[in-house]
């Protein structure tokens, strides 16, 4: 079993959510609110998880597809009412997003808005958080942030130390019910992560190099497409994990206009599109918009990936998005050229912009959505 200390304690390995009990004796939690979703629930595993924590639990899961604040705050008042002391989120990057603004508004007494952006030096106290993710891609149980909903439509990321779980179990063992389709788009999230912390021109070779090795057992190493094919394969489902996992321990240096454009898609009240979907289809339109500014980097990239001279990144993405099932273009996915002019505003006010290696006009995204909607 892998234990990896890096910003939280990460147990990793096939079995490793029976440490749930002993994580959450560590951290002193002995009234626990679990956050879930009803897709998790209705698989059976909550009953699970509930048996192995051994303490009366606090469950909510209304978390929506897109975490909204209007969520956290009814979480946050149901976890006070409770008298709950933690925190256990199970599920994909929503429920463990909700359950990061729950852990912080159950203590707060300021707006969740309070919080937007870097909020390092405001969060005073959160409950302690032990994150279970039952999918592989957003690596939310290791990662700074969190993306919320908020009143006014807007998606916004929330970065503090504080929002890190203090404990990450990841049991690949989880996943294996997933299916292909959702395999194949938080799996795309994965390598998103992977691709954009790599390209952000913020300097951290460590946190590039993890990012590579996510991409080497995702890619060259055949995990995302053996997992999709085949939802037993214990070694596809690992390796998919850790690269997961290891895409939020790079992205600390940032994303990219990818994700700019994605929370801005994600945001649409008439769609309520899925992250790891929409980033999968934006990546080739997005790549070569960077390729310019950043070849030697691409070219790091594509080794990783096992990809010969001759091949592009962005044409190897786009053709793996064929052969796993995801959508073509933004246009299969309900978003139209109305949409264009609002969603370009968003992602250039999103925070993931500031890190794209290149810089992203409004006109510049106009013209990549335009793009995004129209690519076969």
């Amino acid at each position: 079993m892998a234990t990896l200390s890096f910003f939280n304690t990460c147990f990793f390995d096939s079995g490793a959510v029976t440490r749930l009990a002993r994580a959450m004796v560590s951290l002193g939690i002995t009234k626990p609110m679990l956050i879930t979703d009803k897709g998790v629930r209705e698989t059976g595993m909550i009953d699970r998880i509930v048996n192995l924590a051994g303490e009366p639990i606090e469950i909510f899961d209304n978390t929506p597809g897109n975490p909204t604040e209007a969520a956290v705050m009814q979480a946050a008042q149901q976890c006070r009412d409770a008298g709950c002391d933690g925190i256990i989120a199970v599920g994909g990057g929503s429920p463990i997003d909700l359950a990061k603004a729950t852990s912080l508004m159950a203590l707060s007494d300021m707006p969740l808005l309070h919080y937007s952006g870097i909020a390092r030096g405001k969060v005073k106290q959160v409950l302690p958080l032990i994150a279970v993710p039952t999918t592989a891609g957003t690596g939310s149980e290791v990662s700074v942030g969190m993306i919320i909903i908020v009143e006014d439509g807007r998606k916004l990321t929330f970065v503090a130390d504080q929002f890190i779980p203090a404990i990450a179990i990841c049991d690949p063992e989880l996943t294996v019910g997933l299916p292909a389709g959702l395999t194949a788009a938080t799996g795309m999230d994965a390598v998103t992560h992977c691709i954009e912390a790599v390209l952000s021109p913020v300097v951290n070779p460590p946190a590039e190099a993890i990012g590579l090795d996510g991409l080497e057992r995702a890619i060259a190493g055949g995990a995302l497409e053996n997992a999709v094919a085949d939802g037993s394969n214990m070694q596809a489902r690992w390796d998919m994990m850790m690269a997961s996992t290891e895409g939020a321990y790079a992205f600390v240096k940032g994303l990219g206009a990818v994700h700019a454009m994605s929370h801005a898609c994600g945001a649409l009240p008439d769609l309520r599109l899925h992250h790891g979907t929409l980033n999968a289809v934006l990546l080739p339109v997005v790549l070569p918009f960077n390729a310019g500014s950043s070849a030697a980097k691409l070219d790091r990239i594509g080794r990783a990936m096992g990809l010969d001279g001759s091949k592009k990144v962005a044409d190897f993405i786009r053709d793996l998005n064929h052969r796993i099932g995801l959508p073509e273009n933004l246009a299969a996915m309900g978003v139209t050229h109305d949409h264009v002019e609002r969603l370009a505003g968003d992602a250039e006010a999103d925070m993931a912009s500031q890190t794209n290696p290149r810089p992203v006009s409004r006109k510049d995204y106009e013209a990549l959505f335009s793009a995004a909607l129209e690519i076969a």
